[in-house]
């Protein structure tokens, strides 16, 4: 379980046992469904991570709610976007190893994660990640009801694939934007599990540019 799973449980075990004690037992039943909620909601299972070269693992529970190509940057990249309901563990899992190369932070809205317009105007963490010569992309985004999002690694540290790296809390969206190259894996209405689901496989970039130039060198022939 996340650590605060414990803080917002005990707090409502501890109103519950003052409600029941000062305004009897039927007060204290709402305090005590709320810290079963919250201890639940915080749950961290384990997860088999694949072991496949070149996967992309999920970095979230959720639902596929969008798989598209983008334009950033003048460059193409996929980019899918899973929704994460109240009801979905919201422990976030790195989607490659590698490196972190960088963490952006922007302030924004909270429109409902579902909106499309979210993915660039709500309150988000966006995450890069450098391994085996390729750059995975992932957003962390606030939704209606998430408030505050988490995010552990720094800049430079090494993760590994399905690694725990944060969390979002109570209900939210996460994008990842992969190369064009990528091989996907997921369609719009899949469920997928962080760091189990596998979205995509992409191939190391140095095997990438030996078959162009095998292709190149078998076309001069």
């Amino acid at each position: 379980m996340v650590r605060d799973g414990y803080f917002y449980g005990v707090a409502f075990i501890l109103a519950a046992v003052l409600v029941g004690w000062f305004g009897g037992p039927v007060w204290a039943v709402a305090p005590l469904l709320l810290a079963g909620f919250f201890l639940w909601f915080f749950r961290d299972p384990e997860r088999n991570i694949p072991q496949s070269a070149g996967a992309v693992v999920s970095p979230a529970d959720g639902k596929v709610t969008d798989v598209s190509w983008v334009t950033i940057g003048g460059e193409k990249q996929a980019r899918i976007s899973i929704f994460l309901s109240v009801f979905d563990v919201h422990v976030n899992r790195s989607p490659i190893a590698g490196v972190v190369r960088d963490i952006r932070y922007q302030k924004g809205k909270f429109l409902n994660a579902m909106n499309e317009a979210s993915a660039d105007q709500n309150e988000q963490n966006m995450v890069t990640v450098e391994g085996d010569g390729q750059v995975v992309i992932f957003k962390q985004i606030a939704g209606l009801l998430a408030r505050r999002i988490v995010f552990h690694p720094k800049v430079g540290d090494r993760l590994e694939r399905g690694q725990r790296v944060g969390l979002i809390k109570f209900g939210s969206r996460t994008d990842i934007l992969l190369t064009s190259a990528a091989n996907l894996q997921v369609k719009v209405g899949d469920r997928v599990r962080g760091g189990a689901s596998i979205l995509a496989y992409m191939q190391p970039k140095n095997e990438l540019t030996s078959v162009g130039q095998h292709s190149t060198n078998e076309g001069a022939r």
